[in-house]
């Protein structure tokens, strides 16, 4: 019997999960019978019909050991007593669960590292917690039947440490069939994604003291969201910055369509940003969208590769982001060339694309 039943696990609630959404999606469209499990918070927002069955369980604690035992010892419960052939953990935090299962049923697992799930900001200088998830993650890495995660620097650093293969499945997202022409486009800047730890958020907010014409969408929801938003209105640049909170996948891209140059100023300050490919920077080169980010490695191939914008120093000072954005924004031609960059770009780094690669892994588990 052809093993198309597959559970994917996630510890997030789902809705923001672009990644996972996409996977999840081509898999069922390719005939796999695909149920996705992750948590259900307090203010999680009800989730728009999807192709897939979906399911969130509820925890009684919300971050911390106690929070991850009580993902694993629910997961591992819910997994033992369902009908399926393959297992999907997302991340270190549901591979434990995941691997007991596929052991006790003697099915397949596909491990996905979105990340490098210890090398946080957040977990800088927090040696216990760290030894804690490296110790996790090689008790249990090696019973994964298949490996995907999302940069070749990650891949690299997985193959040294455990001579194990990790195939790259970029997060790219699907083709935006007609775009708005950029010429009709507002003077609008846009960062998009998690508003979080030393992504650079902060800079940008402080940046705009200095620019003037120009607005700031901030696209995305955090651990800083309240901070954030305290910080706009000390600096009294609440009326340049606007903060939408969470958005729908449809009503990010519609935004992003508006919009002229996007941002992804991760800082230099743990392996996890230093060998990020974010998702926003194909979202914004997919809108045609110029990007402005940071100089590390991955990003910086795909700004060279493609030459769909410019990059600053990982931990450029606020006035000098200002001026960076102040001299692109008032070279109207500059920006013009990196938006015909974006479209050509476009063609080849789209999910339509990178899917065959995925059931390339899928397939080979039959």
């Amino acid at each position: 019997m052809y093993p198309n039943r597959i559970i994917v696990t996630v510890s997030n609630d789902l809705a923001n999960d672009q990644r996972v959404h996409r996977i999840c999606d081509a898999l069922a469209n390719n005939n796999y019978n695909v149920h996705l499990i992750g948590r259900k918070k307090k203010n999680s927002v009800p989730l728009i019909e999807r192709n897939y069955s979906t399911d969130r369980i509820k925890l009684l604690f919300n971050k911390g050991f106690l929070f991850y035992s009580c993902l694993n010892f629910r997961l591992f419960f819910k997994l033992l007593f369902s009908k399926f052939d393959i297992l999907v953990a997302n991340d270190l935090d549901t591979l434990p669960a995941n691997a007991l299962v596929k052991i006790i049923r003697r099915k397949k697992l596909v491990f996905d590292a979105h990340e490098l799930f210890y090398e946080v900001p957040e977990l800088n200088g927090e040696t216990f917690v760290k030894w804690f998830w490296k110790t996790i993650e090689k008790v249990f890495i090696r019973f994964a039947d298949a490996y995907m995660t999302v940069s070749p620097s990650i891949t690299e650093y997985y193959y040294r440490k455990y001579k194990i293969h990790f195939e790259v499945i970029r997060n790219l997202p699907l083709k935006i069939a007609e775009l708005k022409e950029y010429h009709y486009r507002e003077n609008l800047l846009i960062y998009q994604g998690a508003l979080n730890k030393d992504r650079g958020i902060e800079t940008l907010i402080e940046a705009m003291q200095y620019i003037e014409g120009w607005k700031l969408i901030i696209a995305g929801i955090g651990d800083l969201e309240s901070e954030l938003k305290c910080l706009a209105e000390k600096l009294k640049v609440n009326t340049k910055v606007q903060f939408t909170g969470h958005l729908d996948f449809d009503s990010l891209r519609a935004i992003n369509q508006n919009c002229k140059l996007g941002f992804s100023l991760e800082k230099d300050t743990c392996l996890n940003y230093r060998w990020a490919l974010p998702n926003k920077i194909f979202d914004y080169i997919n809108s045609g969208i110029p990007v402005l980010c940071s100089n590390l490695p991955e990003m910086r191939r795909i700004i060279e590769q493609y030459n769909c914008g410019e990059m600053v120093e990982s931990g450029i000072s606020a006035k000098e982001l200002s001026e960076t954005i102040i001299s692109l924004t008032s070279n109207s031609e500059k920006l013009k060339t990196y938006h015909k960059a974006c479209l050509k770009a476009r063609e080849q780094l789209n999910w339509e694309n990178e899917s065959q690669n995925l059931f390339k892994i899928y397939n080979n588990l039959a």
